[in-house]
């Protein structure tokens, strides 16, 4: 039974953490921030090879060899450092649209998240997707306009399109001096003065900083000052200043202004963070009742994954630690099937890196080894039983056969389709018709089947072929409603093989409405979409 020192300390430590995801359109920085982000804290030396520049490392978060190889995010990825007395767990996201379920399984985990925009494009479709995740989920967000190093729009005009297209009230806390692609700085709204940046050599260190008063701000960049002066009277007069309440009832967001591949403005999205993103809180279990952090260990798995090195060919269980103390080699309760589980190999994330962990504390991620008992949305607790939200699966929308070019190859094809299957990377759906050697891939978008048959060829070394599939809706059916789909064209049943529902797929809407014209009273339900 926890005492109230316990208790005490751990509210305490989980005061001190912030855990929060960069979410953004792709090509918006976002992998780029994430590595400034480590930059500045001081936990790498060197930023990445984010600017192709021969000789240097890869990004840390873009950990997988496709992902180094065409320069985008394809899974998230956990990096956790100090900064400050602080701890922050930094969730790196894919941006594309096609892996949207794992960015939504990330959400699911964070209490605040940064959202990046490029200064000339300003909110793009995969950002207004993400944001309202984040806003069905009350997730505080924060503004960074990344790229102002480079031509854009007037920052007026970007605050007011976050304002009328997503109805944050934005609250900028620095603001820029220079017009986008002549960035000489930033004003901090709270003390008036200006920090000045000065590139270093390809941006691979954080840049050099320079403190101006408003004197010498106006001697040095003369119309540019005064612009920017000119500007921040508008937002005065507008009361567009920062209202910490408003901020965390996810109402109003904090804007910031920089260029991440050149480390600017980053060191002053970091404070913000630190000062003003919230700690870990209270998180309502599956039947909506809020469990304290003080509270018994407690925490759900959000995301699985294997062969993230080389040197270790295992599958690591991410856990957010909601509630409670964690400790390496305690047995938890496994909620869903009422069993003790073990936790005796407990690991610290940094992209692909890791190191064993004896302990950790809401907001916390815990990377479990070898968990192969675990599956996503799976929940772990201690003392007073608890179970979290389960995590629903997006709809997909398109379908492919997979097989093995090598039937030689067939045990580690099997393997590696149900490692992909438990991350999440696909859905696998399988059916009498088509056997176990040809299981069909379920996908929200095309490029995930590229990243399944990738892995299988450099995780398994199995080389497989796809045959695209004319279905475009899914639909879950029963048994009964089965049996009289058999043989209807335009139309096939499969179960799901992690959950073991029943879909019908169907080439068009038209086709599904006919067939359930002339067939009243089939069982077909749409799918429930995450959210």
């Amino acid at each position: 039974m926890p005492t109230a020192t316990t208790t005490t300390a751990v509210a305490a430590e989980a005061a001190r953490r912030r855990t929060f995801a960069v979410i953004s359109h792709p090509d918006a920085g976002k992998s780029t921030i994430t590595e400034a982000l480590a930059l500045h804290a001081h936990v790498i030396g060197e930023a990445g090879a984010v600017h192709g520049k021969a000789g240097r490392r890869g990004v840390v978060s873009d950990w997988m060899a496709m992902e180094q190889q065409r320069g985008i995010s394809i899974t998230s990825a956990v990096l956790q450092f100090a900064y400050r007395d602080l701890i922050i767990n930094l969730l790196d996201t894919p941006g594309h649209a096609d892996f949207s379920e794992d960015t939504y399984r990330v959400l699911t985990a964070v209490d605040c998240a940064v959202m990046l925009l490029d200064a000339a494009k300003g909110l793009e479709p995969q950002t207004l997707k993400l944001f309202e995740v984040c806003r069905a989920r009350q997730i505080p967000v924060i503004t960074f306009i990344n790229k102002w190093d480079r031509p854009g729009q007037e920052p007026l005009a970007l605050l007011d399109e976050i304002e009328q297209r997503i109805k944050l009230r934005p609250t900028p806390i620095t603001w820029p001096v220079g017009i986008a692609g002549e960035f000489h700085g930033v004003i901090d709204r709270r003390a008036g003065e200006m920090t000045a940046f000065h590139r270093t050599p390809g941006g691979a260190t954080a840049a050099v900083e320079e403190q101006l008063d408003p004197h010498q701000a106006a001697q040095r960049y003369g119309e540019d000052w005064r612009r920017a002066v000119e500007e921040l009277d508008l937002l005065a007069l507008t009361g567009a200043d920062h209202d910490q309440a408003a901020f965390t009832a996810a109402v109003a967001t904090p804007v910031l202004f920089g260029a991440a591949v050149a480390n600017f403005g980053v060191r002053q999205l970091l404070d913000v963070l630190a000062t003003h993103a919230p700690a870990p809180q209270a998180r309502p279990d599956a039947e909506g009742q809020p469990r304290s952090v003080d509270a018994p260990f407690a925490g759900f798995v959000f995301k699985i994954q294997a062969n993230m090195n080389k040197a270790h060919r295992d599958q690591v269980a991410f856990v957010r630690v909601c509630s409670g103390r964690f400790t390496r080699g305690m047995t938890a309760i496994h909620a869903g099937t009422g069993r003790p589980f073990a936790t005796k190999y407990a690991q610290q994330m940094f992209g692909a890196d890791r190191e064993t962990i004896d302990e950790a504390y809401p907001g916390d991620v815990v990377g479990l080894v070898n968990a192969t008992a675990l599956g996503i949305g799976d929940t772990l607790y201690d003392g007073r039983a608890v179970a979290f939200p389960p995590l629903p699966s997006f709809v997909p929308e398109h379908f492919a056969v997979l097989r093995a070019a090598d039937t030689s190859t067939y045990k580690r094809f099997k393997r590696g389709v149900e490692q992909l299957d438990a991350e999440g990377v696909v859905q696998v759906l399988r059916n009498d018709r088509r056997g176990e050697q040809a299981p069909v891939l379920a996908a929200v978008g095309p490029m995930q089947f590229e990243v399944a048959m990738a892995r299988l060829d450099a995780e398994f070394g199995v080389t497989t072929g796809l045959e695209h599939l004319p279905y475009e809706l899914a639909r879950r059916t029963d048994r009964a409603s089965e049996e009289r789909l058999r043989g209807v064209a335009g139309a096939e049943v499969f179960t799901r093989v992690r959950d073991g529902a029943l879909l019908a797929l169907f080439t068009n809407g038209w086709r599904l409405r006919a067939i359930g014209d002339s067939s009243p009273g089939l069982t077909l339900d749409p799918l429930p979409a995450a959210g």
